[in-house]
């Protein structure tokens, strides 16, 4: 796991580009760092160069210097540099190294890249895991950018037609862009106060997008132009032959596989309950679980993943969410990247940073929800299905409010499937339209399924697995956890695994109890009774927080936002809405969060894209 960047310039750029690059991206690497520079005709270069690939591992397999990066092959015409763990690979070692290609470290990175040597792209239905990994081919004078299939691993670009540059987080981009193209992107604003996070493949900034799940780039050396295109769909996806159950006990087993301490985020849920339940049952018992403790009880699952961790015989760790959480705000925006305003990620960055010294891999139970419908904002959703594409023709009406007869009135004015938006999201059209009076944007901005399903239900699960899924959850997890150098390994995420529970019947997934498919690996669900519990979240408590440690940054809110969206959000409005919550307004804890998020984000990019 790592951090990844690089660029392709017409002209000569100055070293201290790379590294004010690579200094971004070292809390995603903190066991090495490489910088690689080539002039114009591809020789190497010791400084001043056109071209340069860069890296900061967190060395997990095979943790020695000889499997550090940017690795070339021996011809040195063929460059990685890549972020992500792929899985299962050595069969496929096997072969290459009966074709003659020879091996000099033991780590998954050397194996990509003769994969890619040996057979180009169609090396992808042979990468098992996760990743984002960046392929230097000079041989067909070509860039691959290539993301994995769920969303896990995530990489940024930039192109103006002529240079093209990417990095693994938006801030790490930021040194290589020319002043004029560091402006803010007005759409991706009003995407975060619609999502709370800004769907790819936009950014904050206009000039740098997001390279969607699944999809391969190939940026051309010569010609410089730029080819997108999807390599995997589930839809499409190849059913693996072993069952599901097969598949998940495979990928979990896989994922416990590191040359560094491995440890497992516990809840009192049943996606980790299961994984937990297979690392006992194959006696992995050496491999500590953590868990968070919250002090209000209506948050604390401290006592069920208790009682999990003793039936299991695993040593769990409890760490406590202390109240004054609010003193890392900060730290954990800037670590968040860019404007993201889950209020989850506060408690995982926290915990995350405890375990840090302990463990460098945790495995989660992530994407189980998404992938059998585990939310009750499904259900509560289904019960409008009939409306599907009609909606009353209503006028967008710009309310600080969104409650009662209000919402009731913009949720008839969208379509079902828009209107699914407002079950979770940020803030509704009537409120984006109060804030940003002079901007009108859609409804949502999430991209859709490259087909539409017939059943309700899969239409909502579709919309989660290709956005809620990559850009909310996973992003969270990914920025947390590797912000304290610490990698997250999601099981359920294994794309053949998925494919393998998707192919089962409908009936058989979607059960009236959620996930109670699940009770056929896991007797822990029965014996703990797992689907009576109440599903909690992972969201810290706000109220004390807003009105307390947060409260002397609510004055001038309205003003500031005004200033560092350059008018879009109205100074009035906002700090309208602020007041209103301060008077007592129910229902807005989380947008007057999402504003505050909002203003030292700006601020904070604002300070980047200046110096």
């Amino acid at each position: 796991m790592c951090g990844i960047g690089g660029y392709f310039a017409r002209t000569v750029r100055a070293p201290e580009v790379a590294e004010r690059m690579l200094s971004t991206l070292r809390p995603r690497g903190p066991d090495a760092q490489g910088l690689l520079f080539w002039d114009a005709r591809w020789q190497r270069s010791a400084e001043v160069a056109h071209n340069a690939l860069l890296h900061t591992r967190l060395a997990i397999i095979d943790p020695c210097p000889r499997s550090n990066q940017p690795m070339g092959n021996r011809a040195g015409d063929v460059w990685i540099s890549y972020n992500g763990e792929v899985y299962d690979w050595q069969e496929d070692a096997r072969l290459l190294q009966a074709q003659g290609y020879h091996f000099d470290t033991s780590s998954d990175t050397e194996f990509i890249l003769h994969a890619y040597e040996a057979w180009g792209l169609d090396m992808l239905p042979r990468l098992r895991g996760k990743f984002a990994l960046a392929l230097l081919d000079l041989r067909q004078n070509c860039l691959w950018l290539l993301s994995d299939r769920l969303g896990q691993k995530s990489i940024v670009y930039y192109h103006d037609g002529a240079e093209f540059a990417f990095a693994s987080t938006v801030r790490a981009l930021l040194p290589f862009l020319p002043a004029a193209q560091r402006q803010l992107n007005a759409a991706a604003i009003d995407a975060y106060l619609a999502h709370r996070y800004i769907p790819t493949p936009a950014t904050i900034f206009s000039a740098i997008h997001r390279l969607p799940p699944g999809h391969a780039l190939r940026f051309d050396l010569h010609s410089r132009e730029l080819q997108l295109h999807p390599y995997w769909s589930l839809q499409e996806a190849e059913r693996p032959s072993k069952s599901w159950q097969d598949e998940l006990a495979q990928a979990i087993q896989l994922r416990t596989t590191a040359d560094r301490p491995v440890g497992l985020l516990l809840s009192g849920g049943i996606d980790s309950a299961v994984i937990a339940w297979h690392l006992a049952a194959s006696q992995h018992r050496e491999i500590s679980s953590y868990t968070v403790a919250f002090d209000d009880p209506v948050y604390d699952e401290s006592a069920i993943t208790q009682r999990m961790a003793d039936e299991l015989q695993l040593p769990l760790t409890k760490i406590s969410f202390r109240s004054d959480w609010f003193q890392h705000f900060e730290a954990i925006v800037a670590d968040l990247d860019e404007p993201f305003a889950d209020p989850g990620a506060f408690p995982l960055w926290i915990l995350i940073r405890q375990l840090a010294d302990q463990v460098k891999v945790v495995l989660t139970g992530d994407g189980g929800d998404e992938l059998l419908a585990g939310y009750k904002r499904y259900r509560q959703h289904l019960h409008s299905a009939w409306r599907g594409p009609l909606r009353l023709p209503l006028p967008i009406l710009a309310q600080a409010q969104a409650k009662g007869w209000r919402k009731t009135l913009t949720e008839a004015s969208m379509s079902w499937q828009d209107a699914y938006s407002l079950r979770f999201s940020g803030m509704t059209p009537n409120q984006r339209r109060w804030l940003q009076p002079d901007y009108c944007g859609p409804h949502t901005y999430w991209r859709q399924a490259p087909t539409r399903a017939s059943n309700p239900l899969q239409q909502l699960l579709d919309i989660d697995r290709i956005n809620v899924l990559p850009d909310y959850i996973l992003r969270k997890a990914d920025l947390c956890s590797m912000s304290h150098g610490v990698e997250l390994r999601s099981p359920m995420l294994d794309h053949r695994f998925v494919s393998a529970l998707l192919s089962r019947p409908q009936q058989e997934l979607y059960t009236p109890v959620p996930k109670a498919i699940f009770t056929q690996v896991c007797p822990l669900i029965t014996s703990l009774r797992l689907l009576k519990n109440k599903k909690r979240g992972f969201s810290p408590p706000l109220g004390a927080a807003l009105r307390q440690g947060l409260a002397d940054r609510l004055p001038e809110l309205g003003r500031r936002l005004a200033t560092l969206s350059a008018g879009q959000l109205d100074a009035a409005r906002t700090q309208h809405m602020v007041d209103s919550w301060q008077r007592g307004e129910h229902g807005l804890d989380e947008h007057i969060l999402q504003l505050l998020i909002l203003d030292v984000s700006l601020s904070q990019l604002k300070t980047l894209a200046e110096s």
